[in-house]
C-alpha cells in the first residue's frame, strides 16, 4: 500500500512520473470540481497508463494530498519567514500573503481536502506546523515550559482559520486574512509569554518560536 503522501524519490523516473501526475490533477481541477475528476482523465493528461498510476498512488485522494503537500511546506515556511525578530502586528510576512493568494487561486482543490474539521490536508498541515513550531520554540528558548501547548495552539489556529476561509466562512481577501492571522498568532504567543510559557527578554514575542 503506497503512503498517502509520497516523499521524494532517488529514481528520476519515479520523480518525473509523480510530478506529471500531480500536474495533471491540478490542471484538471482548474476546469472542474475535484470530486468529478476521474483516474482515467488524470492518466490521460499525464500521458501514463492506469497501471502506472496505481504503482505510485492508492487512489486520487492520495494523489491530491501529494499534489497539495507542497502547499503545506510553503505554509509552514511562510509562517517562519523571518530571521531573529518577527515582523510587527501590522506587517505580516510577504510569504504568507503570497501563499494565501495561491491557495485562493486553487480554492476548489484545497476545499476538497480541508473539511469542516480540518480534513486530511488539515491534519497534515497541523502536524507539520506543530512540529516546526515546537522545534523552533525548543531551539530558541530551551528553558521554557509548555512549549507543546503553544505549538498546538498556533497549529490549530492557523489550520482552522485556513479551512474556514477556503469554505467561505471567513470574508477576507488574502492580504486582509494574512494581517488578521498574523496579529492573532502574535497575540497567542504574547499571552503564552505572559503566563511564563515562552518569555523572551528584550525581544518581541515570536508567534512560531
Amino acid at each position: 500500500m503506497t503512503p498517502a503522501v509520497t516523499g521524494g524519490s532517488r529514481d528520476p523516473r519515479t520523480a518525473r512520473t509523480r510530478a506529471r501526475l500531480r500536474a495533471a490533477l491540478l490542471e484538471a481541477c482548474e476546469e472542474q470540481p475535484p470530486d468529478r475528476v476521474a483516474v482515467a482523465e488524470v492518466v490521460r493528461r499525464a500521458g501514463v497508463g492506469r497501471a502506472t498510476f496505481y504503482l505510485h498512488y492508492d487512489d486520487l485522494h492520495a494523489l491530491a494530498l501529494d499534489a497539495c503537500a507542497e502547499a503545506v511546506r510553503e505554509a509552514v515556511d511562510a509562517l517562519h519567514a523571518w530571521d531573529r525578530t518577527p515582523p510587527g502586528p501590522g506587517d505580516p510576512p510577504r510569504e504568507l500573503v503570497a501563499l494565501l493568494r495561491e491557495i485562493r487561486g486553487r480554492a476548489a482543490l484545497h476545499r476538497s481536502l480541508l473539511g469542516p474539521g480540518g480534513g486530511p490536508l488539515g491534519e497534515l498541515l497541523h502536524q507539520e506546523l506543530r512540529r516546526r513550531s515546537l522545534d523552533e520554540l525548543r531551539r530558541r528558548r530551551p528553558a521554557g515550559s509548555s512549549h507543546d501547548l503553544t505549538a498546538s495552539a498556533v497549529a490549530g489556529l492557523f489550520t482552522g482559520v485556513l479551512a474556514d476561509w477556503v469554505h467561505d466562512r471567513i470574508d477576507a481577501g488574502p492580504e486582509q486574512l494574512a494581517g488578521q492571522v498574523w496579529r492573532t498568532l502574535l497575540a497567542v504567543h504574547a499571552a503564552a509569554a505572559s503566563h511564563g510559557q515562552s518569555a523572551v527578554t528584550g525581544e518581541r514575542a515570536a508567534p512560531l518560536g
